[in-house]
C-alpha cells in the first residue's frame, strides 16, 4: 500500500516549543501540589484573611454590608476543581485517528493487566497492520518482557507468526525508540502505528518524532490502562504519581532533546520472529 502523501512538522521549527512544554508541566506540577495542600492552604487563607486589632475608644461604630465577593471566587474554584482536573488528564493523554501502517509496535514495559498487549490486538483485528512488534527489555539471556508480551498478544487473537519480538536492554524509551528505529529501517517501512499506556502518549509521541525520520509515518495510540484514568486520575495515589514521573520524565526528553547528553545503546537488537522462517535480525 502506498503511503498517503504527508509531511512531519520540523520540530526545530515549532516557535517556542521547549517554553510551552516546560510551562505546561510546571503548571500541572503546581495544580497537583496545591490540590494535595488544599486543606492547610485553604485554612491559611482564612486565617491570613481575618483581620483583628486592639481595639480602642472611639466616636462611633460604623457597621458595613455583606461583601463576599473573594470568599465566592474561592468556593467556586474549589467546587470546580474535579472537572479541572479531568481537564488536565484528558488533555495529557494523546489519541490520533489511525490509518493502515507498515507495522504495529508495542512498547515494553507493560503493566500487570496486559493493557498494551489488548490494545495492540485490537488495532490488528482492525486491519491497521500487518504484524505486531513486541518489544521488551532482556530479564534473562534466554528471555525477557518481549516473550511475556508475546504470549499475551496471542491469548488475545494476534496469530503467533504475526509477531516479531524485540529483545533489547533499553532502560528508557528514548533508548527504546532508537532500538526500533533500527529495525523500521532494515524492514523498510513507512509507518508505523506505536501502542503505549495513555498517560505514556504525550511523552512518547514527542520522543519518537525526534527519533524517527521523517520519512517513517509515526501514529500514537493509547492502551487504556487499569491504574490510570483520565477522568478521575486525582483519586488513586498510584494514578497522580503516574502522572507527576510522566511529567518530570517529559522534562528529562525535553532537555536530552535541547543540549542534553545522548547515550549510547547499551547493546545491539535482538528480534526472533516467532515462525520458521525467521528475519534475521541481530
Amino acid at each position: 500500500m502506498t503511503p498517503r502523501n504527508w509531511q512531519r512538522e520540523d520540530p526545530s521549527q515549532r516557535g517556542g516549543v521547549l517554553f510551552s512544554l516546560v510551562t505546561l508541566v510546571v503548571v500541572l506540577l503546581a495544580l497537583i501540589v496545591l490540590y494535595m495542600a488544599r486543606h492547610p492552604i485553604f485554612r491559611l487563607i482564612g486565617e491570613g484573611w481575618v483581620v483583628e486589632e486592639t481595639l480602642e475608644h472611639s466616636d462611633a461604630i460604623l457597621v458595613l454590608g455583606d461583601d463576599n465577593f473573594y470568599a465566592d471566587v474561592l468556593i467556586v474554584l474549589y467546587m470546580a476543581r474535579h472537572p479541572i482536573f479531568r481537564l488536565i488528564g484528558e488533555g495529557w493523554v494523546v489519541e490520533e485517528t489511525l490509518e493502515h501502517s507498515d507495522a504495529i509496535l508495542v512498547l515494553g514495559d507493560d503493566n500487570f493487566y496486559a493493557d498494551r498487549a489488548t490494545r495492540a490486538s485490537q488495532v490488528y483485528r482492525q486491519g491497521l497492520g500487518p504484524i505486531v512488534v513486541a518489544s521488551g527489555r532482556r530479564l534473562r539471556p534466554y528471555a525477557g518482557i518481549a516473550e511475556l508480551m508475546e504470549h499475551d498478544l496471542i491469548e488475545r487473537g494476534v496469530p503467533k507468526d504475526k509477531i516479531l519480538r524485540v529483545a533489547h536492554d533499553s532502560d528508557n524509551t528514548r533508548e527504546e525508540a532508537k532500538t526500533l528505529v533500527q529495525v523500521a529501517k532494515q524492514k523498510k517501512w513507512r509507518s508505523v502505528i506505536v501502542v503505549t499506556s495513555n498517560y505514556h502518549t504525550r511523552r512518547a509521541r514527542y520522543i519518537f518524532a525526534h527519533i524517527f525520520p521523517e520519512d517513517i509515518r509515526i501514529q500514537i495510540t493509547g492502551a487504556r490502562d487499569g491504574d490510570f484514568d483520565p477522568e478521575r486520575w486525582w483519586e488513586k495515589r498510584i494514578s497522580v504519581k503516574d502522572l507527576i514521573r510522566e511529567m518530570a520524565a517529559m522534562l528529562v526528553a525535553i532537555w536530552e532533546q535541547h543540549g542534553g547528553s545522548d547515550v549510547t545503546d547499551k547493546s545491539p537488537v535482538i528480534a526472533v520472529r516467532s515462525a520458521p522462517n525467521t528475519l534475521g535480525l541481530v
